[in-house]
């Protein structure tokens, strides 16, 4: 087994972990903190307060940072000043909250959302992913997802998403001009399960899923938000390394001076209330064998 070390600990439920400048960063759910740490998580930083709730997070090509407000359905941009202003609204073209985003090599966003009102207790439903251009303009690129999740652009030019509630990782071929193309299963584990609830679908899933992050081989580290662990997993969704943990996994990152480090955002569960009340997500580390690659 993979030792496991804590980096971080006492967060409320700790998401979308990425490696910038020497430093991880990531985001803190029910305390709206987008937080920085040092690899041996020594000074921590608070690097920006999201009222709605952070989410996924990118930098554009003059190193802006983009961050998910989930709640409100917006993009938010902190200039190089350090003034924060609204990067996109994605009101309009969204039916539940924002989650989780990939930026390419020219400032493209890519973001999914959950496709119905989860905290109302809504029944599943496919949903759509959103392009937001350098500029801030609005499209939608992709349809038919179930819980578009996690994502990664290869350094080829493709994306891969990760669909929660699907039970699989879909790919598109990113063309010139920021559209999807060549939509295609990269990674399945099984068919998309049936089921009125989030419940129901996810624990009906063989893999669920969440965070992920590309290597150099080019294959995912997969955080499976079901079974506690991560899985490594090549195109055609073969798992060939796991790291399980003693609690929830639900999102990873190779950093690190050599990119070999894979950290972990963990939780007991992935109940709001539960999650929002308590102080135990951790953010653990490992060493790898292959380092990362891609965006994030």
């Amino acid at each position: 087994m993979s030792e496991l070390t804590i980096v971080l600990s006492d967060l409320s439920f700790t998401e979308c972990p990425r490696w910038h400048d020497g430093r991880l960063w990531l985001s803190d759910f029910y305390t709206n903190q987008v937080l920085s740490v040092a690899p041996d998580g020594s000074d921590l930083r608070t690097e920006l307060i999201v009222p709605r709730q952070p989410g996924g997070i990118g930098w554009l090509p003059d190193g802006r940072l983009l961050v998910v407000s989930a709640q409100d359905h917006r993009i938010l941009r902190r200039e190089l000043d350090g003034d924060v202003v609204v990067h996109a609204d994605l009101s309009e073209y969204v039916p539940g909250n924002l989650n989780d985003m990939a930026v390419d090599s020219h400032g493209r966003a890519y973001i999914g959302n959950f496709g119905f009102d989860l905290a109302g207790g809504a029944k599943p439903a496919a949903t759509n992913l959103i392009r937001v251009d350098v500029e801030g303009c609005v499209e939608q690129v992709a349809d038919e997802l179930w819980f578009p999740n996690g994502a990664v652009v290869t350094d080829d030019g493709v994306l891969l998403v990760n669909e929660t509630l699907g039970n699989r990782v879909t790919a598109f071929d990113i063309d010139a001009h920021g559209d999807l193309r060549n939509r295609r299963v990269w990674a399945k584990f099984g068919d998309v399960p049936a089921g009125d609830d989030i419940v129901t679908m996810i624990t009906g899933a063989n893999v669920a899923p969440d965070g992920s992050c590309l290597d150099a081989e080019g294959a995912l580290w997969i955080a499976d938000a079901l079974h506690g662990k991560a899985i490594r997993v090549r195109e055609g969704g073969e798992v060939v390394e796991e790291i399980q943990a003693d609690t929830g996994v639900f999102a990873c990152m190779l950093g690190g001076e050599d990119g070999r480090t894979l950290f972990l955002c963990t939780a007991p569960d992935f109940d709001p209330a539960a999650r929002s009340a308590a102080r135990e997500s951790q953010v653990l580390a490992t060493l790898v064998s292959v380092p990362h690659s891609g965006r994030p």
